[in-house]
């Protein structure tokens, strides 16, 4: 049982995205866009989508130490509400969303996978 535990504990420091935006899709080229304006070095907010098992937990603490190495302020948000996470469309767990859009599904990235990722979507 402290699994479980352990997963109420992390979902309560993680604070909701500060603009609250849900995915959200440009019209002209399909892409998501960013979730709010008050991104700050390209990246607002990241969120880890899960149903609380092992692997989702290695993404989700994977992802808080690689942004807190490379100095991004923007919180990590991990997510089990299901009927959250299929407003993504996402259909493999784990999950990592950056400022609203999938940036990967399906597979527990490494730290400098995730670091890969981050520079990609603006930070």
């Amino acid at each position: 049982m402290l699994l479980f535990g352990k997963k109420k504990e992390e979902e309560k420091e993680a604070p909701a995205c500060t603009c609250n935006a849900g995915p959200s899709v440009s019209e002209a080229d399909g892409t998501a866009s960013n979730c709010c304006s008050e991104v700050q070095n390209g990246i607002c907010c990241i969120k880890i989508l899960g149903s609380g098992c092992a692997s989702c937990h290695a993404l989700y603490k994977n992802t808080k130490e690689i942004i807190q190495k490379m100095g991004i302020p923007a919180e990590t948000e991990y997510v089990t509400d299901m009927q959250k996470i299929m407003e993504y469309g996402v259909m493999s767990m784990p999950a990592l969303v950056v400022n609203e859009k999938v940036v990967s599904m399906g597979k527990v990235l490494k730290s400098a996978d995730i670091e890969k990722l981050l520079q990609k979507s603006g930070f």
